[in-house]
């Protein structure tokens, strides 16, 4: 199902992603994890709608703004502030996931996404049943959004650490999407347990 998790290495800060991240101006060097998902599994198209979870400081929503072109419209929400973009079809709000400002948000756009993308991650505690369980809880919360406001026949993206619940988690996007694939990108720092596991085509 998912290539073997590389063991685990020294951590290198500067590696050969951020650097090139650095080189062509892009805010974070997980843009290339969602460039080549964006590629691989044609998740998007020019003049799309697209929901960024997780999204500061914006380097997916870099990648997200040229996928989808001047047509389409991405929006970032963060519990931190994101600095703007040169891009106007992206907006973006800082926000908690949980509250309930964000359904209010969300529901009040008078549109809905063609796609939604979950990078985010919790405050690891360096307890891996602990950060298994919080990052799981991020990634069904993606989830529920993603079904309540995602169009029919639309997408879904979501990192979460693999652990205890992933095979149900797995399921759970399997229930709401005709297909799921299990992704492990290229520019995923060798010694993270992350994973994106991926929702085509909701039912």
């Amino acid at each position: 199902m998912l290539a073997k998790i590389v063991a685990k290495r020294t951590y290198q800060p500067k590696d050969y992603f951020f650097r090139k991240a650095q080189k062509e101006s892009l805010r974070a060097r997980s843009a290339f994890k969602m460039e080549e998902m964006a590629v691989s599994l044609a998740l998007l198209k020019p003049g799309q709608n697209v929901l960024d979870l997780g999204a500061a400081p914006g380097g997916f929503l870099q990648i997200l703004a040229q996928k989808v072109g001047p047509s389409g419209r991405v929006v970032g929400i963060d519990l931190v502030p994101i600095r703007p973009l040169p891009f106007a079809q992206v907006a973006t709000v800082a926000m908690d996931i949980y509250s309930e400002g964000v359904e209010a948000f969300l529901g009040g756009l008078g549109f809905s996404f063609h796609c939604v993308i979950s990078d985010m991650a919790p405050k690891t505690t360096g307890i891996k049943i602990t950060d298994e369980a919080r990052s799981l809880a991020l990634a069904e919360r993606a989830l529920a959004l993603a079904l309540r406001y995602g169009l029919p026949g639309g997408n879904f993206v979501a990192k979460l650490f693999m652990g205890g619940g992933f095979e149900e988690f797995r399921k759970a996007v399997a229930e709401g999407f005709s297909k799921v694939k299990v992704v492990r990108p290229k520019a995923t720092r060798s010694a993270s347990f992350e994973v994106y596991v991926v929702g085509l085509g909701r039912k």
